[in-house]
């Protein structure tokens, strides 16, 4: 699972790509068995050239002491780090990796910003990183970007569609599922059957009560017409 700094990272630095004009996915699989790199960016430059640029982030020291392969095999290359972190390993790390140090923004400064900023921090160079050639075949590389940009695509998809894509079946075992976490007695709120048959009943009663209103509403002036046409006489009368 990932933690709420790791997230924080990943938005943060996905708002920098973006503000560079390239374009970013996470989690991209690398050609040739290399491993998967945490993010990596695309970017078109000026003269037609691509450049690529991979992104590992850690967010502890033993995070960064893995033994998970570091792919990078970009033109730049780059780790994310927390300052404190950064202090830490700063001797560990390559001459030619660069390092960009993340800065969670001050909470007061967020409630006070004009405007609804779109990352939790900013991120800034603490080292460059230095130029190298692509480490591997780069269609194959495009290849696996445009993979991973639709595997994020699809799963937004997904999200937008919520339920509809589930069948009766799975969502009964879901259900199940969750209900193995135990029921609470004393909290039958908490308690996902006890919700959904609440509900349930709260929709029905509703829907009920909505028709017999109606039902009452079609009653009262059919009498009305009724009393109209019986006795004509007494409109107006007391």
């Amino acid at each position: 699972m990932k933690t709420k700094l790791t997230k924080n990272l990943e938005s943060t630095l996905y708002q920098y790509c973006y503000e560079q004009q390239a374009y970013v996915v996470e989690e991209v699989s690398i050609p040739d068995k290399k491993g998967i790199v945490d993010t990596l960016s695309y970017q078109q430059l000026p003269d037609g050239s691509i450049e690529w640029r991979c992104y590992e982030l850690k967010v502890t020291k033993s995070d960064f002491h893995s033994k998970a392969k570091l792919s990078f095999i970009g033109n730049y290359n780059y780790f994310v780090l927390p300052q404190k972190l950064y202090e830490e390993v700063a001797d560990e790390i390559p001459s030619h990796i660069g390092v960009l140090i993340y800065r969670e923004f001050d909470k007061k400064a967020m409630d006070l910003a004009p405007q609804t900023l779109r990352a939790p921090g900013f991120l800034t160079v603490a080292k460059k990183a230095q130029y190298q050639d692509l480490q591997v075949d780069e269609k194959q590389l495009t290849s696996h970007f445009v993979a991973s940009l639709f595997r994020e695509v699809d799963k937004a998809k997904k999200v937008e569609k919520g339920l509809q894509l589930y069948s009766d079946d799975k969502l009964f075992k879901e259900l199940k599922k969750r209900a193995k976490k135990g029921y609470d007695i004393y909290k039958p709120d908490h308690n996902l059957y006890d919700r959904f048959i609440d509900d349930t009943q709260t929709d029905a009663v509703d829907a009920l009560q909505e028709e017999l209103d109606a039902r009452n509403a079609e009653y009262q002036e059919l009498k009305l017409k009724y009393e109209e046409l019986v006795h004509p006489n007494l409109e107006g009368k007391v």
